[in-house]
């Protein structure tokens, strides 16, 4: 039997599920707290939890590095959900940061890239310690298969609505959730040279999706079939827990 994925379904049960977390783990007054890129991620995200818990139980966070130029995609979401938000930029914070770590080291690429994320996500943590918030993580399944987020920054959270889906899944929700299409189908970027997410991979995520819900076994692109393997085994330790020593009594 095909797998079918029933948009109007599984968009009540997540909304359900966020309601009873909040119901059943937290405060009537607990907010949750979720970075608003401007992407389809953060906007259904956001988008889910004003539909489980009122929009003003919600907190978003515009993080821009500097100027950014498709903020204004951030902002048509805030005023769209109506949601309580705030605009910390933290250019002046990693710049100060790798210009100190510049002292010492230089810096990598991979520090370069994953240090802006991780400084995004200390500032959604000290959001929430000052709201009395929790921290959306608005990572979809697809991403964190071949591990296209950072560790300790955008794949952490305290809970996450979007992580059991695909891409693909993850806008069909957005469109039964009713959210502008300009958001729901904003072409994602890396924000850093211009490229897609889809150019930075080295495959669609439609062809990745139908792999994942085995709807495609890619033996016509044993190549790309190879690099999502080894992609989803190099990356599974950031989505499991981290490895300690347990001591024998």
């Amino acid at each position: 039997m095909s797998y079918v994925f029933d948009a109007k379904k599984v968009t009540r049960e997540v909304i359900e599920w966020v309601r009873e977390l909040f119901a059943e783990t937290a405060s009537p007054t607990t907010k949750a707290v979720v970075g608003i890129s401007g992407g389809k991620d953060s906007s259904i995200a956001a988008a889910v939890c004003v539909r489980a818990l009122g929009k003003d139980r919600v907190i978003g966070v515009l993080m821009p590095q500097g100027e950014q130029s498709d903020i204004s995609y951030s902002r048509l979401l805030v005023d769209t959900l109506g949601i309580t938000n705030y605009t910390i930029n933290i250019g002046d914070t990693v710049k100060t940061f790798m210009s100190e770590l510049s002292t010492h080291i230089e810096p990598s690429q991979q520090a370069v890239i994953n240090t802006p994320a991780r400084i995004r996500m200390t500032t959604l943590y000290a959001v929430a310690a000052s709201c009395g918030g929790r921290v959306v993580n608005t990572c979809n399944l697809s991403e964190d298969w071949v591990g296209y987020s950072t560790k300790y920054g955008d794949a952490a959270g305290d809970f996450s609505p979007l992580s059991s889906l695909t891409v693909t899944e993850v806008l069909q929700v957005g469109d039964e959730l009713g959210l502008p299409k300009e958001l729901v189908h904003k072409v994602p970027t890396d924000g850093l040279c211009g490229k897609t997410d889809e150019d930075n991979l080295g495959f669609t995520y439609a062809m990745l999706d139908k792999y994942i819900r085995g709807l495609d076994d890619l033996s016509d692109h044993p190549d790309i079939k190879a690099k999502i393997d080894r992609l989803h085994a190099a990356n599974l330790h950031k989505l499991r827990l981290m490895p300690k020593y347990e001591l024998a009594l």
